[in-house]
Order: structure tokens, then sequence, then C-alpha cells
């Protein structure tokens, strides 16, 4: 099948080899512009646009598809779908309108819970136990359009945002291929249950020690790998990336109730985590043995 690619990051780019492999003609691949990463502000490419250009595919990065040149150059290749996965800017009417199939999206929730930027993420905070992937016919809307299928999964206890990810993009890729190879009719969202899963602002990922224990650890899994869950101690950063909720341990929110090999037990609002790997601003995600004996946090230590 002649399909355009439009997608951004790794989970897009599993996507799209997914869809090389299964033999589909893939005429253009719609990514967005290079952009500056990492701590060294680097401009790099896109996941999408480096798996593009291994397997020579035309790779097109503009700023919006609203553009004229743009519906053209898509027109262009006469594509029978257009397949979208975590792409990041408006598919307008003008281009859905191009392809036999129209457009089809890859999202990573069980439509309609987690519409919207972030579904990963706000599934682990929300303290969901089961997500999904939906493979959605597109309309003009956010996420809106009807179904074409869909499938569950369990959000593990230790799940983080990065594995819960690597799970969700694989089954994508294979979801979108079985669909493109037997095209089945669609089914309206529900109208009950219907969430927004906003975009991640990093501000969220500061650590209010007078939540619950257990809504703090779901943060932590929820910010790993970015940005990052983070609190301060004496006026430095301090980024927490592992952490087990213990029951029955009070202390003002944010104290420091204990600290030693085994982590660094700390009291919230409810209950007390206990941090098991940390790092430094400028240094290495360490265990907690490793970290605190460089970087000692008294018992009495407050953190917030």
């Amino acid at each position: 099948m002649n399909i355009v690619f439009a997608g951004t990051p790794e989970f897009a780019a599993v996507a799209l080899g997914a869809l090389i492999r299964a033999g589909h003609e893939v005429k253009l691949v719609l990514t967005q512009p290079d952009r500056a990463a990492g701590r060294g502000r680097l401009v790099r490419p896109s996941a999408v646009k480096r798996l593009a250009e291994r397997h020579g595919l035309d790779v097109l990065q503009p700023t919006s598809l609203s553009a004229n040149s743009i519906v053209a150059a898509i027109a262009k290749r006469e594509p029978e779908a257009l397949v979208v996965a975590a792409y990041g800017l408006i598919v307008p009417k003008a281009v859905l309108a191009l392809p036999r199939l129209g457009g089809i999206n890859i999202h990573a929730s069980l439509l309609p819970r987690w519409r919207g930027a972030a579904p990963i993420q706000r599934a682990l905070i929300a303290g969901d136990t089961t997500t999904g992937i939906t493979i959605m016919q597109m309309d003009e809307g956010l996420d809106t359009g009807p179904i074409l299928s869909q499938e569950a999964i369990p959000i593990e206890a230790e799940d983080t945002a990065q594995t819960l990810h690597d799970r969700l993009a694989m089954l994508g890729g294979r979801l979108i291929v079985a669909a493109l190879a037997a095209p089945r009719s669609s089914r309206p969202q529900g109208t009950t249950g219907i969430t927004y899963a906003a975009k991640l602002d990093k501000r969220e990922a500061r650590i209010d020690w007078s939540e619950s224990a257990e809504a703090i650890e779901r943060k932590v899994r929820a910010f790993d790998p970015e940005p990052g869950a983070f609190t301060f101690c004496a006026g430095a950063m301090l980024k927490v990336w592992h952490a087990n909720v213990e029951r029955g341990v009070s202390g003002a929110p944010g104290e420091v109730c204990a600290s030693g090999a085994e982590g660094m037990l700390v009291a919230c609002g409810s209950d007390a985590l206990r941090l098991t790997e940390m790092q430094r601003a400028g240094g290495k995600r360490l265990p907690a043995r490793a970290f605190l004996s460089g970087y000692d946090i008294a018992r009495g230590a407050r953190l917030g």
C-alpha cells in the first residue's frame, strides 16, 4: 500500500519501522524540524527522520501542513493512507481528504480516555492499571475520531514512562500493520469516560511532599526519563528516579526520617517514600548507597 507517514519521536519510529518491514511503500515521511536536545543542546534530527534517511525515504519537515506547497507534495505521492503517530502538528482537513483511507492515527491510550499529548504519563500519574493502543480514523477534533481497533495491556507496578512507552510502541506497530492489512468498519468513541492528557509542564515534576507517598511514587515513574521528578536539599536540586512506598511512617512532609545504605526515607503527606535511586545536578543516576556515600543527607534534613 502507498503510504505517507507523519511522526516525530521514537514511538513513531517504531511504527514506521513496522510498516517498512511489512512491505508498505512509504512514499513520503513528514516529521518535525530538527531541534536542540540533550544536555549539550545540540540540534538533532528526530528519531523518525533518522530511520527514514537510513531507508532512503523522502522526508519533509514543515512547521505547518496548511501551506499549499505541502498539501501538493502529499497529493503528488497519491497515498492510499496517511498514517500518523505522535507527530505533534495539526493535520488539516485538506490533508486528511487526500488518501482513499484518510488519516489513521496510532494513539497510546484506550480512547476516549486520555485524548491529547501525554497519555502515557497521565495514565501513570492517575494510577491507571490498564492502558493500550487505539488505531483511530482521524477527524478534525483532538483524538475524537472513530475507532478502528484497540488492544489493552496492563500497567505494571514498576512501569515507568519509558518502559510503558516501549511496550506500547511495539503494540502500536503491530496494530497499524494489522489495520492496513485488513481494513475494517469503525465504531464511534464512547461519550463517557473522556479524559484529556495535557502536555507535560516541567514544573509538575517538582515533588510536593504534602502529597501522599503513593501519589508521589507514581509521579516519579511518570517523569522517568523526562523531565525527571525533582526536589531540593539545602538549595541544591536532587532528582529522584526510583522510590518505594513505606506505610505507617510519619513526619513533617519532606523530612528525612532515616538515611542509609537502603535509601533515604522521606515523610510525605501520608506515609513515606524510600528513595533508592537519585541524582545530583550535573551528576549521574546512582543507587542510594553510592549516592549517599558522596552526599550525606542526615536524618532531620528537609527536602522541598
